[in-house]
């Protein structure tokens, strides 16, 4: 077979639209969103740029169930940063094991510590909202500052790094919680997913169209909780105490992003297929509630991933059938140019956030599969589903 042929079939000719179209959207997607962090680092290193240096009172809510060993080990770290004015609000989420005597132990030598409880027969559909609620009402400073149980702090410097974006335009911080690093399969993938899926809110919240957070690291005002009508819009529904509310009450204008190494959090992965995949069930049990324009933005990303990843197959096979040597070359090109754009841009993030890991073949692995992973989930699991038992934890 010759590789000298260089006419073009109708069929090749559609692919090559089709391929070309889509790695432009998906290199200005990458240079428009997913570096976006990184362009924000750079600018905030500008003495221009405006923080709060008065270090303002916080209150840092956490919303708990059953999770007396993270308490012991995660809760002394929070209470431990180095940050002039702020208590810690724990919510027992009715916890069958010693939550609540551990903590009554703890509020002993920390006064700044208060804690209260959702009873065990409350019948709500997300006993974690009514948690969150009681604790924001709980709440005697405005500044608000939530992480999740299982949560550690990168350092004794997170509040700070957190707080100091409320300025007086600022209402919504997001953040980044991060997971730990295993030497799994799953564990590549999940933190490839978390990573990705990070840099996407964050860079989009940089280009002012902010759509999400994360409960495990996300800050906002009491003020901005009340005015947004708290958890009510999204009471019938199991998740969305974070991302539903930022989707709700982000503006062009009222949300900053903070990614210093020292604000980031971490927590353990799911460490079973099973446990990550019910997770994925109930973090997209919500994603049919944001609104329409960013459902759009959510699915064009992934829609034209995988279109470029077929028709790149498609074309390096009629390639190689046809005996057309530049067929199999533009292919090769533009795969290879969006592949070093994306090992550029996803491991220098990963390196910025404390990440050790480096992707480099496993990269279009966890690139084609979570994309066909969450299409399973939204079809074949349906987590909208009328009546569907999605615990939070």
């Amino acid at each position: 077979m010759h590789f000298f042929q260089f006419n073009f079939s109708y069929s090749e000719i559609i692919c090559f639209g089709a391929l070309f179209l889509v790695f432009l959207y998906q290199m200005y997607f990458y240079a428009r969103y997913l570096n976006g962090a990184k362009r924000y680092s750079k600018r905030v290193q500008k003495p221009d740029t405006e923080f709060v240096t008065n270090q303002p009172p916080v209150s840092v809510i956490i919303c708990a169930k059953n999770e007396e060993q993270n308490l012991k080990m995660f809760l002394p770290l929070v209470l431990s940063q180095q940050y002039a004015d702020f208590e810690v609000i724990v919510i027992d989420d009715g916890s069958d094991d010693n939550t609540s005597y551990y903590l009554d132990s703890l509020k002993l030598s920390h006064p700044n510590l208060h804690s209260t409880f959702v009873p065990k027969s409350t019948k709500n559909l997300s006993t974690k909202k009514l948690g969150v609620s009681l604790g924001i009402k709980a709440a005697k400073n405005e500044l608000l500052l939530l992480i999740d149980a299982d949560c550690r702090p990168a350092s004794d410097l997170w509040i700070a790094k957190m707080a100091r974006n409320f300025t007086s335009r600022t209402e919504i911080i997001l953040g980044y919680g991060a997971y730990n690093e295993e030497d799994t399969l799953l564990n590549r993938i999940i933190t490839f997913d978390t990573l990705f899926t990070a840099l996407q809110y964050l860079g989009m919240a940089v280009a002012r169209k902010a759509y999400m957070g994360v409960g495990r690291n996300l800050a906002y005002r009491k003020s901005t909780f009340y005015e947004n009508g708290g958890f009510s819009p999204m009471l019938h529904l199991v998740s969305g105490d974070d991302d539903l509310f930022v989707n709700r009450a982000a503006t062009r204008t009222n949300t900053r992003i903070e990614i210093s190494p020292e604000s980031i959090t971490w927590s353990e992965p799911k460490h079973n297929f099973r446990d990550w995949m019910y997770q994925k069930i109930r973090h997209l049990s919500v994603s049919g509630n944001y609104k329409a324009k960013t459902k759009i933005q959510l699915l064009l990303e992934p829609f034209t991933r995988e279109l470029f990843y077929a028709a790149f197959v498609v074309l390096l096979v009629f390639g190689i059938i046809f005996g057309n040597l530049l067929t199999c070359g533009v292919a090769i090109l533009l795969f290879v140019a969006r592949y070093f754009t994306q090992f550029f841009i996803i491991n220098r993030a990963a390196r910025h956030f404390g990440g050790m890991r480096k992707y480099v073949f496993m990269l279009p692995v966890a690139d084609i599969f979570v994309p066909l992973f969450n299409i399973f989930i939204l079809t074949v699991k349906r987590p909208f589903k009328k009546g569907k038992n999605i615990f939070w934890k």
